[in-house]
């Protein structure tokens, strides 16, 4: 496709071959050069719409996965079943090692005592080393986990799977190092529920 400079270019190359081919050029190029413009008008639209057609649409993995600007990350869907919503980034991030993502879904209150969350974690996040003086109960939704306990063994965590923690454990949940989990985390006893963060798990603890 042409652009305006070349439209322009092979016009004004004819008016000139046109001068020189007759006897009186600076009459013909006078006659001419209203011609010129004539064409030239009516070719500029015809070069804008071919023009429009190199505009180039972003690929759709940049409209569906944006990057991320001021320090945030980029959110991906789960491809497990959350049951729940996945939920907007962890606010209690800096105390994972991961991305994570939390809808809560009932707060305490006076009645029920008792808090509810769904956590998903991405492949290789965790939380850190952490004990709760009420206790907590994890619900596995889906994926695949890890949970240990200080001086314990690593359970594996699947799909339909209860974790009872008792109060003042401390311990540390997470998703495996090469797949999703979803859970859904109790807090109970609240208020006097009291979570203590800890340090974060080491790679050699967690693998």
């Amino acid at each position: 496709m042409m652009t305006y400079a070349e439209l322009f270019l092979i016009l004004s190359c004819s008016v000139l071959l046109f001068c020189r081919a007759g006897n009186s050029g600076s009459s013909l190029l006078k006659k001419s050069l209203p011609f010129a413009v004539c064409i030239l008008a009516a070719c500029l639209p015809a070069s804008a719409s071919l023009g429009a057609d190199r505009v180039q649409t972003p690929p759709e993995s940049a409209v569906l996965n944006p990057t991320m600007k001021n320090g945030e990350k980029e959110m991906k869907k789960a491809p497990i079943d959350t049951v729940f919503a996945q939920g907007e980034p962890n606010p209690y991030g800096q105390f994972f090692t991961g991305q994570t993502y939390l809808t809560r879904l009932s707060a305490n209150d006076d009645v029920w005592h008792s808090s509810l969350a769904n956590v998903t974690f991405e492949p290789g996040a965790r939380t850190n080393w952490h004990k709760h003086s009420g206790g907590q109960i994890l619900l596995v939704l889906d994926g695949e986990g890890r949970y240990r306990e200080r001086g314990g063994e690593m359970r594996i965590l699947h799909k339909g799977d209860v974790v009872r923690i008792a109060p003042d454990v401390e311990h540390w949940h997470g998703a495996a190092p090469d797949a999703w989990m979803a859970h859904i985390s109790v807090e109970t006893n609240l208020p006097d529920n009291q979570t203590t963060w800890l340090e974060p798990v080491a790679d050699e603890e967690y693998e």
